[in-house]
């Protein structure tokens, strides 16, 4: 093994995404994905800045304004009345700040991106169906087994998300803990609304113990739902469980007209309700020649719409570590102190905002207040983010 070589186990956006990332920096690499095909999973998802800037440099940038959709800001609304209680521009205003723009995508329109720039690449070997048996950490590397067969590499990166093997074969099961909030997700055909209900931007609606976000994806055919309930007694943590509309609908009742109209017009054959879990951030990620990428290490509830972009942010740091390392371990080890704070800083931060979001009485009416000045800076702090650069000694 002259060339260097990564097995990513996990064909998601993190994993996906680390193998571009390694095969760009001179590695090879074999990802072992156990679905046996990409299917039409998942519902919408936000790309900002500072994970563009990543996706941008892996060559991606015209496959991305092809499926994706430009928003023009991010607002905050009142749950009952609708008044805007905070706006963030985002459109050209993102592009001239960051250098990058903000993207609206279906999650599956992201991964045949990603899937397809894969394939194309000489370096990577892409394997469905793969579900892992085991894997080992030895002096010059690592390995995994699959159906049987033992495929081996300088380093092995567990990129399987929340519920990930390799990080239970590295340290144990964990109980993460049941945060009292249960998600919907759905899809609205955009032709089924009223012209001009939905504006081109992402909208959070807030309200007491709960909230509800909307955003065009796939060129603005579809708008995509996301809204979280504080409720007790349905603890099922999976992106592919049925929900029932009717229960969505009395879940927001008395809510603006707006979210009734979403609601009334979801496609029920794509609304789904799981259960968010939080879990604290972890004190270590790697062992030996193995580590881990994304939600696999740092699953972040979805209040600062950053999941994906801290996995893809992940992939970029990583690949370059490991590329500059003479040393896996220690690249490893680089890789790791260079993430680890702020992909920690994104989980606090996002358990914050579950809290911020689903305020009532006198606190929300003070959070109103201050949400515009907050929310700018902290998006920010967020988007100007290089991971590019991160790594440079």
């Amino acid at each position: 093994m002259s060339e260097r070589t990564a097995l990513v186990v996990g064909g998601g956006i993190g994993g996906l995404t680390a193998a571009l990332c390694c095969a760009q920096q001179g590695m090879s690499a074999s990802v072992f994905e156990q679905a046996p095909e990409f299917g039409e999973v998942g519902a919408g998802i936000q790309l900002s800045p500072n994970c563009t800037r990543v996706l941008h440099d892996l060559g991606l940038e015209s496959e991305l304004k092809a499926v994706g959709f430009l928003p023009q800001g991010v607002e905050m609304r009142d749950w009952k009345r609708g008044r805007v209680l905070s706006f963030n521009p985002l459109g050209d205003a993102a592009l001239e700040q960051y250098g990058f723009p903000y993207y609206h995508v279906h999650r599956a329109d992201l991964l045949r991106v990603l899937v397809k720039a894969v394939q194309a690449n000489p370096r990577i070997t892409l394997h469905t169906d793969a579900r892992v048996d085991g894997i080992d950490r030895n002096p010059d590397g690592a390995a995994v087994e699959i159906g049987g067969v033992t495929h081996e590499g300088h380093l092995l990166v567990g990129a399987d998300g929340i519920h990930s093997v390799v990080r239970r074969l590295l340290f144990g099961a964990e109980a993460p803990t049941f945060t009292g909030n249960v998600a919907w997700r759905g899809l609205v055909p955009a032709d089924r609304l009223t012209a001009g209900l939905v504006r081109p931007m992402a909208t959070a609606w807030w309200g007491p113990n709960k909230h509800f976000v909307h955003y065009y994806v796939r060129r603005g055919e579809l708008v995509n739902c996301v809204c979280v309930v504080e409720k007790q007694g349905w603890e099922v943590e999976s992106w592919t469980e049925r929900g029932d509309q009717a229960e969505l609908k009395a879940d927001f009742a008395g809510w603006h007209e707006t979210v009734q109209q979403l609601i009334d017009n979801l496609d029920p054959d794509a609304c789904y309700k799981w259960a968010l879990f939080d879990r604290p951030p972890m004190a270590r990620w790697s062992d030996g020649c193995v580590t881990l990428l994304g939600d696999a290490c740092h699953p972040t509830l979805p209040f600062m719409a950053q999941g994906a972009a801290m996995a893809i942010e992940d992939g970029a740091v990583l690949a370059r570590c490991v590329a500059g390392a003479g040393d896996i371990r220690q690249g490893l080890a680089r890789y790791e102190s260079l993430r680890r704070v702020r992909t920690a800083r994104v989980q606090v931060g996002s358990r914050r905002n579950a809290k911020v979001f689903h305020l009532a009485g006198p606190s929300a009416w003070l959070r109103n207040r201050v949400v515009g000045r907050a929310s700018g800076s902290a998006m920010r702090a967020l988007y100007e983010y290089d991971a590019l650069k991160a790594a440079e000694v």
